[in-house]
């Protein structure tokens, strides 16, 4: 791409279409699930290849606990293979690694797991990969607004930005969401006030580095605002 083109600092992805791409496929469901996250893993370096710094992507949200038992066991063991053996490759290309979300419902197994290969992962500097695992946004904003009044601090936009999941991480640019769909789902709700959003037909899985920078493009074509 040319180095005009306007780069998004902060990629949302809500990765939607897992369970519709296997079913067209004639595939059982936690196959399309196993590709998602192959394609996940493709599009995140390929995002900071083009500069993007944060790649943020919705894995599992807490409306996903009433899922079947085999799924949600099976993303469950997903989640703790991504922060045990995964994130040695994601390490060793210099990418941090960031949870967000609640610990409730999660193993100790699991929630250690995580902790590790966010310590792991800490001082990476050529890019972030946050996964949005077993979070909602109205909980996020919720803990967030806890934390300020257990601080003692007065509620303000600024304090409670301050004590939100990660609160490094910076306001979304973009928001791609695949499938189809046209909603949010609650997800990063604080930071997604003046997100671009585009939608794309193509479930998750079916999603290439190619869509990629075709959406680029298109963001890079957009005059934000910003509320002006």
């Amino acid at each position: 791409m040319s180095e005009t083109v306007a780069v998004p600092r902060h990629i949302g992805l809500i990765l939607d279409g897992n369970r519709r791409w296997a079913k067209v496929h004639g595939l059982p469901t936690l196959e399309g699930h196993r590709k998602g996250y192959a394609v996940l893993k493709d599009i995140t370096r390929a995002a900071i290849d083009q500069g993007v710094e944060y790649v943020s992507a919705y894995v599992f949200s807490r409306e996903n606990w009433k899922r079947s038992a085999d799924e949600v066991k099976y993303l469950m063991e997903l989640a703790y293979m991504v922060a045990t053996k995964e994130v040695s490759e994601v390490h060793k290309e210099g990418i941090r690694v960031r949870f967000l979300g609640s610990t409730e419902g999660l193993s100790d197994k699991l929630i250690k797991a995580i902790r590790k290969a966010e310590e792991k992962t800490a001082g990476n500097v050529r890019g972030t990969l946050a996964l949005c695992f077993n979070y909602g946004g109205h909980e996020e904003i919720a803990d967030a607004a806890q934390a300020v009044i257990a601080s003692g601090e007065a509620i303000t936009s600024e304090s409670i930005a301050q004590h939100l999941y990660s609160p490094d991480i910076p306001p979304i640019d973009l928001l791609i969401r695949t499938s189809g769909e046209q909603r949010l789902s609650g997800f990063m709700l604080w930071r997604i006030t003046y997100a671009e959003l585009i939608f794309v037909r193509k479930h998750w899985p079916a999603f290439t580095r190619e869509d990629l920078s075709q959406v680029l493009v298109e963001y890079a074509k957009r005059k934000r605002r910003f509320g002006v």
